[in-house]
């Protein structure tokens, strides 16, 4: 149940980002949920991974580092599912903030326990 309303809020996430972002686009509904389901996979196995290799710089930025990382793996995810695209960095790093925003409001506001 935890993981379908991550899957849900991180959908809706994507549709604002693509809404507001002019850099991000999506073809169809389906390439757009395909990508949610991605991005929920690349945050659980690769993110960790970049977080801990990254520390010194993340130490140095006081953690606004994160923000390239998650701008990274959106990247990621446009590269991975077809019909989905990021046109650059600063699109990327701009809708992974807004993702996050709308995700973690809408999950908190859900309280999936």
């Amino acid at each position: 149940m935890k993981l379908a309303v991550r899957w849900a809020t991180n959908l809706v996430g994507l549709l604002v980002a693509a809404y507001l972002v002019k850099g991000i686009n999506y073809d169809t509904t389906a390439s757009l949920a395909l990508a949610a389901l991605v991005l929920a996979v690349v945050n659980v196995t690769i993110k960790p991974l970049l977080v801990v290799l990254s520390l010194p710089v993340q130490v140095i930025t006081l953690g606004l580092f994160t923000f390239v990382i998650n701008g990274l793996m959106l990247m990621v995810v446009s590269a991975l599912v077809p019909g989905f695209s990021v046109s650059g960095l600063f699109a990327s790093i701009l809708g992974s903030i807004i993702i996050s925003i709308v995700g973690g409001l809408l999950y908190h506001s859900i309280k999936a326990d």
